[in-house]
Formats: structure tokens, sequence, C-alpha cells
């Protein structure tokens, strides 16, 4: 028998065997066709070939895919996670497989992504962007493969979505830290081009909106959402006096809140005792720095969850399914920075 170069193929195992590659099909696909002798003699040649079997291509000669594609904008954020694992959950008790990507918050990066799961022959896609991605999404659904949007609004009623109220996340931020008794805000965002940043952006305009005269407010665009610019932000006004300084900080992500209170101790400045500083996404994965974050739940497995729940059921009611806009409510998680805050009123 001729040595097999390179991967093992369903020829190969046929002609090991000396049986046809139809055979071998029956083998792995229907071994009620065969008799036990034939299904030892093609087994053996699988072991001794080392073949594995291409699933995908499996499931495309039987009619259609078992993968599902996800692809999200940033797995350091933990909620990505949970979305990943809420959609596994429903996904494995659906029989299928699912397949994650990263984008990195790299836009360019992401259409690569879609384009390999759509190259793949994915059954469908979760896509949890934070821009504007229609024309991707267009291109799938055209070629068969329902789309679901995770943590982004279409506003358009051609795709099912699930999301978070990223604009009650951000109103549930700033009215903690009114209710706290802060007199000086400062809200620290990202591009506002990323959907969810302008929300939570206009959540929090909405809460200070509430309670007129009684806060100063700062907004201020850092260049990313990273540990980094939170330290470049606390440099930056880390000299500051307590009267001109805020007293109150929300950061759109963990990520910035947690550079922020690593560097602002620098200065000298004590959270949550001289300024109370929350995050907005309970991302888990952000750095801690000595004091448990003060943030806002974003529910990431219930997106996932729902999320698959809606793509099942549009690839199996393709000209019946309704699309649907399904919101997760967010909730606050009060921590240590923001707990030990002592009002400017009530310190003097």
């Amino acid at each position: 028998m001729p040595a097999v170069d390179g991967t093992p193929k369903l020829r190969d195992v046929a002609r090991h065997a000396g049986v046809s590659v139809g055979t071998v099909s029956h083998v792995l696909n229907h071994p009620d066709k065969v008799s036990e002798k034939t299904i030892a003699r093609v087994r053996a040649s699988i072991e001794a070939l080392g073949f594995v079997r291409d699933a995908n291509a499996s499931s495309l000669a039987a009619g259609g895919s078992r993968s599902i594609g996800l692809v999200v904008i940033d797995l350091g954020n933990s909620m990505f996670v949970d979305v990943a694992l809420g959609a596994q959950d429903v996904a494995t008790a659906a029989g299928l497989k699912l397949l994650l990507a990263a984008s990195q918050d790299d836009f360019a990066l992401q259409k690569a992504n879609v384009d390999f799961f759509d190259e793949a022959r994915v059954a469908g896609l979760l896509l949890a962007p934070m821009q504007d991605s229609s024309e991707q999404t267009r291109r799938l659904r055209a070629r068969g493969r329902p789309v679901v949007l995770v943590n982004y609004d279409p506003e358009a009623d051609d795709t099912c979505s699930v999301i978070v109220d990223n604009e009650q996340v951000g109103y549930l931020a700033g009215r903690h830290m009114i209710d706290l008794g802060c007199e000086r805000l400062m809200f620290v965002h990202g591009a506002l081009a990323m959907q969810p940043v302008r929300l939570r952006l206009e959540g929090f305009r909405r809460a200070v909106r509430e309670a007129p005269g009684r806060v100063r407010v700062e907004e201020v665009a850092m260049p990313d959402l990273t540990v980094e610019s939170g330290e470049l932000l606390a440099d930056r006004i880390g000299g500051r006096g307590p009267g001109t300084r805020p007293d109150g900080v929300v950061a759109v992500t963990d990520t910035l809140a947690a550079g922020f209170i690593g560097r602002i101790r620098e200065h000298g400045i004590e959270v949550p005792r001289d300024m109370a500083v929350m995050g907005c996404d309970d991302n888990s994965a952000a750095p801690r720095r000595g004091v448990s974050l003060t943030t806002v739940s974003m529910g990431g497995s219930d997106l996932g969850r729902a999320a698959m729940r809606l793509l099942i059921d549009e690839m199996g009611r393709e000209r019946t399914h309704v699309h649907q806009r399904v919101v997760v409510e967010p909730e606050l998680v009060t921590g240590g920075s923001t707990a030990g805050f002592v009002p400017p009123a009530s310190a003097s």
C-alpha cells in the first residue's frame, strides 16, 4: 500500500481499505447500510492513516452547516466572553457549534472575520459591532445567512438585534453620582462614532438635566478606551486643586476607570474619599486597583442566549420569521470606588 502524502482524504481511506469512496461515506454517515466486517476494515484504515473527517464538508453535503459564527469587538472585555458563553449554551442544546472571532476594536479586522465566516459557509452569524455594519450584514443575508446583531441597535427592521439599553447605562451612572452628592462631575468617553459610547453619554446627560443646578459637568474625549488613556487623564487633572478638579468621574468603560484610579492615587488623591469613580460595563477583566469598582451590569449571558434563540428561529423559519429587537435592562452594581465618598457639603 503506497504511503499517503499530506492530510489523508476519503479516497485514501477507501484505497487503504480496498473499498469504494461511497462505502467509506456510508461507514461514517450511515453505518446501518454496511456490514460489520466492512465497518471494521474501514475503521482500521481510518486509524492507520490518521484520517479526520471534515465536519463542515459533511454538514454541507447533508444540506446545511451546523456551525454558527460569532464576531465580537473585544474578548478582553468580559461582557463579550459572557455573550459567547450564553450563546454557546443555547447552540449546544440545539446541536450547533459556535465559532468565535474577536475584532480587537478594528473595523477592518471585523470585516475580515465576517468574510471568513461567510467563506466557511456558517449557517448564521452573531455580530457584536461598535459601529454601522449594515453593508456586511446585507452581504451575508443576500447569501442566505441570517445575522443577529448583539449590543448594537441597527435602527432598522430588517435585522434582529439584542441590545442592552446603553442610554440607561449612562443614566444609571449619572444618577448614582448625583445621588452621592457629587458637585463637579466628569464624563470620560472615547469616539462617539461607537454607538454604545454615544448612547451612554446621552443617558448621563439626561440624568444631569433631571438635577438642574446641582452639578457642574465636564465631558472629556480620550483617544481610546484603554488603561493608558485612563492614566493619561489622571495625569492631566491630578495637579488641580480640590475646588477645580472633579469630585466624581464616570468612565464610559471599566478599563478606563481602572487606569484612572491606579494613576490618580499617585497624585495624592484617594478614591473614594476625595473622588468617586465608576465605570459602565461591568468588565471583570479590567485591572483591579485595590478597590472594588462601581459599575453597571450589562447582562452579557442574557444577550448571548437571546441572540442565539433569535438566530435559530430565523434559520428554521426563514419565510415566516419576524425580526425582533430585544432589550436587556442594565443594573447598577455598587462597589468601593464610590461607597465611601463624602460629599463636599458634608465634609465642610
